[in-house]
């Protein structure tokens, strides 16, 4: 039985962390761990052509994870067939519990390329593509994370499609590629995918994805759309103790001090030599807010350049 149906099993549905480059690596789960962690985490998505190729070193850290953050999907992107058969190799020496393919991705240099949602433009490089991943992964479920459409929404085209190739899990988010997120998630196309799923390929698993700031709200669109489970995203950054159901304000200054040390620690163990620390910043306001003096604290913090500063000043 593959990862998402024991979570289905045990739980009846799968609240899972989205995948966000820069945000969702391996510190920040570990955090997410001891203060709420979700069903499910995907990594940052690796770019199959970069580990192929000479640069394989600067990249190489997206696929790290702890066996404390599992179960967790390995999240892959490219264009290139063989390129994912010889990553997808390497990542199953690694133990994870999936494979996704990322073909929602909408961001300008990862479109111009050919890749990430611009394969809802070329079924065929998208059929070869996840045939080569099935082929590869082996015993590992594989899946697609995917928006409703390019330019215009294409939910039974597109979404028929994919749950025609057999995957074990489908991701939907009820956008466009070219609207980003200027406009609302349409969850009613979702629940046209489920139904399209009931009707196609009974065994696929559906996830719903885009505006969801709480696991109410998720537990509720489960209900409301029939969906399997639900991925968030953002919303994590507003409230990282999200997944546990705890509210902002119900979060003491002293509990967000104490968990921003302890992800610094994480950070300077696991990553600190790669010389990365500005990109730990984005955590600040994350964890440093909801209470009187916050924003003083955080503008003294977002100017330091190391996390013995930090440390100095909590």
């Amino acid at each position: 039985m593959n990862i998402y149906k024991q979570i289905l099993g045990k739980k009846g549905h799968i609240l899972a962390l989205a995948p966000m480059e820069g945000v969702t690596d391996t510190v920040f789960r570990q955090v997410l761990c001891e203060i709420g962690k979700p069903d499910l985490f995907f990594t940052e998505f690796l770019n199959v052509e970069g580990f192929c190729s000479k640069g394989m070193e600067k990249v190489v850290h997206r696929l790290d994870f702890r066996n404390i953050e599992k179960p967790v999907i390995i999240q892959l992107w490219g264009n290139v067939p063989e390129y994912y058969a010889e990553t997808i190799e390497y990542v199953k020496t690694l133990n994870p519990d999936g494979i996704d393919i990322n073909m929602g991705c909408s961001v300008r240099d990862v479109l111009s390329s050919g890749r990430g949602s611009a394969l809802i433009n070329d079924k065929v490089l998208a059929k070869e593509i996840i045939d080569v991943a099935k082929e590869s992964a082996g015993d590992l479920p594989v899946s697609v994370k995917t928006r409703i459409g390019f330019d215009k929404i294409d939910t039974e085209g597109w979404i028929g499609f994919l749950l025609e190739q057999g995957l074990d899990m489908i991701t939907v988010h009820g956008r466009l590629s070219r609207e980003a997120y200027s406009t609302s998630s349409r969850w009613d196309e979702i629940a046209k995918c489920v139904k399209l799923r009931d009707d196609i390929s009974p065994k696929t698993v559906i996830l719903g994805n885009g505006d969801v700031k709480d696991i109410g709200q998720a537990k509720e669109y489960v209900g409301r759309y029939d969906v399997d489970g639900v991925m968030i995203g953002r919303a994590i950054l507003n409230n990282p103790w999200l997944f546990s159901g705890r509210k902002p304000e119900d979060i003491s200054k002293e509990e967000r001090i104490e968990v921003l040390k302890k992800h610094l620690e994480i950070f300077e163990k696991d990553r600190g030599d790669m010389n990365i620390f500005n990109s730990q910043k984005k955590y600040i306001k994350a964890y440093i807010s909801n209470f009187e003096t916050a924003g003083e604290l955080r503008s003294k913090l977002m100017d330091t350049r190391s996390s013995l500063e930090i440390m100095d000043i909590l």
